[in-house]
């Protein structure tokens, strides 16, 4: 592919925050093109029929959103004027144990509270403030790891809990193992180790999501979310050119502005020598994570959990006790497969039920495995979830799994199955891809990183690309004030 034609800016990858910066540039007055790889537009969150029954869709990355419903960028586009449902399970999460018992993180903090036992006070001492004051949360969980956090008590205090809850005091708050296990399991979203100082503040930043708004999934699947910013990017004249494999600038239109949503190794793949040593050098450093591989099933029914109430979470979390998941996210760490892994999974269907097709339902999850593993996990990650839904191998219709050798196939950031696009450590969380007071702005002048390989890093938010546009806007183009991005 040659182009030569002219444009004012141009975005590779069409992803969460590849969309959101080419929505904030096109509503700038700008001729936007965005290049996807792929057939298919939306990065890891796109919902897509795999073949495996008629009418059923999976979503093949994320699924459940509580960072885009709390996102700065998404809340002022707006979603729901735009005809995206987000429906609010009332369990956000739950974390089944063997013995039929559960952790059930409801909604409402105070039930959950109450059904923790003997770790309920301790739990709301933890989670209370955060609740209370879970705007402040947001935005020093999505902010650009560069500005000082407009709460400063709230984030001191969100950096003491953190401070406990990722290292050998966080086991001196509790009495009982369902509370840490219920925490630990939303930990597991980094795919780090537990504990670590990392996997503490994933636990505490989306666990005070849980009760405050909730963890919600798009009716119709994730797939809703990008079409309302692939419909507005176009109502604003911007265009996006599928089944586009960039691999050298030579591809690209000339143009002002230049924001990959991508890796930064894919970013210096297609920069070339114009990227500059240094720089270079400063990417091959940036590590990339352990890794996940995706296993979707099609069911006959919902999954007969053990416990009645994890029958009701939008989110469950799969891996047993603390310390069972610590020993799991360690396995995977040392480049070994767990016994029993560390799995998310969701039923979408229990809360839309348009998801359900002639009585069959999709069933999504996720397992820790060790990076480039090319093992089909798709009986472990079976077993592991009959150990807690007795008959769940009776209902499944169909599975299948894609390992995380595999994962780029479907989106090449994911390199080996890191589905972070780089590990989630606590250095990494500031020098995201490099250590630099503009973590969006390249050397090579007009060229901006925009992916989650960015701050504030995964997710679906589209902060980075919100953060990587207002950049480019007013370096390359003198534009200082941010478009509204309302309806």
């Amino acid at each position: 592919m040659q182009a030569s034609e002219q444009c004012d800016a141009v975005v590779v990858g069409s992803g969460p925050n590849g969309l959101a910066a080419a929505v904030v540039l096109a509503r700038a007055g700008l001729e936007v093109r965005v290049y996807e790889a792929q057939r298919t537009v939306g990065g890891g969150a796109r919902t897509l029929d795999l073949g495996l029954a008629p009418g059923i869709v999976h979503d093949i990355c994320s699924a459940v959103h509580p960072m885009a419903a709390a996102s700065p960028f998404f809340r002022a586009f707006d979603l729901p004027a735009r005809g995206v449902r987000l429906t609010y399970p009332e369990v956000s999460y739950a974390q089944p144990l063997d013995a039929g018992r559960a952790g059930i993180a409801y909604r409402d903090l105070d039930r959950t509270v109450e059904g923790l036992g003997p770790d309920g006070a301790a739990w709301r001492r933890l989670m209370r403030p955060l609740v209370r004051h879970s705007p402040a949360v947001v935005d020093l969980a999505l902010s650009d790891r560069r500005s000082l956090p407009p709460d400063l008590l709230t984030a001191a205090q969100f950096a003491l809990s953190m401070l406990e809850q990722g290292t050998g005091l966080g086991k001196l708050r509790w009495k009982d193992e369902v509370a840490p296990a219920l925490l630990m399991g939303v930990a597991a979203h980094a795919i780090t180790p537990i504990p670590t100082l990392t996997a503490a503040g994933t636990a505490l930043s989306l666990g005070a999501l849980a009760h405050s708004p909730g963890w919600p999934l798009p009716v119709g699947g994730s797939q809703a979310i990008v079409d309302a910013m692939v419909a507005d990017l176009e109502a604003h004249g911007g265009s996006i050119h599928r089944g586009a494999e960039i691999t050298s600038m030579a591809q690209l239109p000339k143009a002002r502005a230049y924001l990959f949503d991508t890796s930064p190794w894919i970013l210096a793949s297609i920069l070339g020598e114009q990227l500059p040593p240094g720089y270079r050098r400063a990417v091959e450093r940036f590590k990339a994570g352990n890794a996940a591989a995706k296993v979707d099933f099609v069911l006959s029914g919902p999954v007969p959990w053990e416990h009645p109430e994890v029958r009701r979470a939008g989110t469950i979390h799969v891996g047993g006790t603390l310390a069972e998941m610590s020993h799991a996210e360690a396995e995977v760490a040392a480049g070994r497969h767990a016994e029993h892994p560390m799995i998310l999974a969701s039923d979408p269907a229990l809360f839309d039920a348009g998801r359900e097709v002639g009585g069959l339902r999709p069933f999504w999850t996720y397992a820790h495995v060790p990076a480039g593993s090319t093992v089909d996990v798709g009986a472990a990650v079976q077993a592991q979830i009959e150990r807690f839904a007795p008959g769940f191998g009776d209902l499944v219709v169909e599975r299948h799994t894609i390992p995380a050798a595999k994962m780029a196939d479907h989106n090449a950031n994911y390199r080996d199955g890191d589905i972070a696009a780089g590990a989630m450590t606590m250095w990494q969380i500031f020098a995201r891809p490099t250590l630099a007071w503009n973590p969006y702005a390249t050397p090579v002048p007009g060229v901006y990183l925009c992916s989650g390989s960015t701050p504030p890093g995964p997710a679906v938010h589209g902060m980075s690309g919100l953060f990587a546009a207002k950049r480019a806007l007013r370096k390359r183009f003198g534009i200082r004030r941010v478009p509204s991005l309302a309806p």
